[in-house]
């Protein structure tokens, strides 16, 4: 039985999300504080959070920001703020998902199955090495992608990537050179992430830097073409 935890002051929310939950066959508890909802991740070991980003105590950004540090466990950020800065920022900050109030709990089960799904998936197949791949190492590409396994490889590597930023890099690889404008990412991301938009690809970007670059703020890999977008120049 996966385990959720709900770190929502909300009551009429958080009871209703609980029970919705336990009626899908999660075990869930409810934190009514961060401070609660902090030490409630270290007791439950929950399989995933759901995180409201207004708490009474804690601002929910930084709460977040706190719990990547401790865990990788998947975090579904909920919130009466409907702007698009406020649903980039809970993702800078190391949240998965994001879903605005009112929310169906209909929605809000099937997220936090897909979440959860995606997560064990990676725990029960862990990705293999790039021999094991059969990923050809010999073209001096420092980027590697098993298309299969959804995996990237960084000079033999393995790194952790979203669906999203992996879509991008899959677009990147298989067209080395090429521009693409933001509205060409956006595009192609369409259906995966309902909420894209410019400053998204721009957040996705800045993450998969960190990700593949030796220097982030000198990227050699992932350019910037001003006034257009990015292209992807691999081991040119």
């Amino acid at each position: 039985m996966y385990k959720v935890l709900v770190i929502e002051d909300d009551n009429m929310v958080g009871e209703m999300s609980t029970m919705y939950l336990s009626e899908e066959g999660y075990s869930v508890k409810r934190a009514e504080s961060g401070s609660h909802g902090l030490q409630m991740i270290e007791q439950f070991a929950p399989d995933l959070v759901i995180l409201d980003i207004m708490l009474p105590d804690i601002s929910g950004i930084d709460l977040c920001l706190e719990l990547r540090k401790r865990s990788c466990v998947p975090i579904l950020a909920v919130s009466m703020k409907t702007e698009v800065l406020d649903r980039v920022d809970a993702l800078v900050a190391g949240a998965d998902d994001y879903l605005c109030k009112p929310f169906s709990m209909r929605e809000l089960t099937a997220r936090v199955a897909a979440l959860i799904r995606r997560s064990h998936m990676s725990i029960l197949n862990p990705m293999p090495g790039p021999a094991q791949a059969n990923i050809d190492l010999d073209d001096g590409e420092p980027v590697k992608l098993d298309y299969e396994r959804r995996a990237i490889y960084v000079n033999s590597s393995y790194v952790d990537t979203t669906y999203s930023e992996f879509e991008i890099m899959k677009l990147f690889v298989a067209n080395k050179e090429k521009v693409f404008s933001r509205d060409e990412l956006i595009n192609a991301l369409r259906g995966i992430d309902s909420f894209i938009n410019d400053r998204s690809i721009d957040v996705h970007i800045a993450n998969l830097r960190k990700k593949i670059e030796q220097d982030p703020k000198e990227p050699k890999l992932i350019k910037t073409v001003w006034g257009i977008g990015y292209k992807y120049m691999g081991n040119s």
